[in-house]
């Protein structure tokens, strides 16, 4: 049997600690438990089931999420939410924000309260 070596990747902090949490209610390592999941992700997208075009199709929008049966909802509701969780990660709120001219409160460096305005200047709130 041929050895493969391991490949180096990163993944989001949240989704190790949860695969880590899951993990030790499933007797796995963090690593077990993100494998087990990639290998049921590769699975679902590899056996392209008419479920699963449905789901695609509620999804698009072209298919209203009523018509699905409850096996077809959950898998909905989980790619919704790795889309949401995706999203999350990749958007800059305060940009955002401020480029509709809305005043933001961020913790600084230092942890303290700062309130950014949309102009880019910044101001420490008193913590008292």
């Amino acid at each position: 049997m041929t050895q493969t070596a391991d490949k180096v990747t990163r993944f989001d902090s949240t989704l190790v600690d949860s695969a880590i949490a899951e993990g030790r209610r499933q007797n796995r390592t963090g690593r077990q438990q993100l494998e087990y999941w990639a290998r049921i992700g590769q699975a679902m997208t590899a056996y392209e089931t008419s479920a699963l075009s449905r789901v695609q199709q509620a999804l698009s929008g072209t298919l209203p999420t009523s018509d699905l049966t409850d096996e077809e909802g959950r898998l909905f509701h989980a790619e919704v939410d790795v889309k949401i969780a995706d999203s999350l990660s990749h958007t800059d709120y305060q940009a955002t924000l401020a480029a509709r001219g809305i005043t933001t409160v961020v913790l600084d460096e230092q942890g303290r309260l700062t309130e950014r305005s949309p102009d880019g200047t910044t101001r420490l709130l008193d913590t008292e």
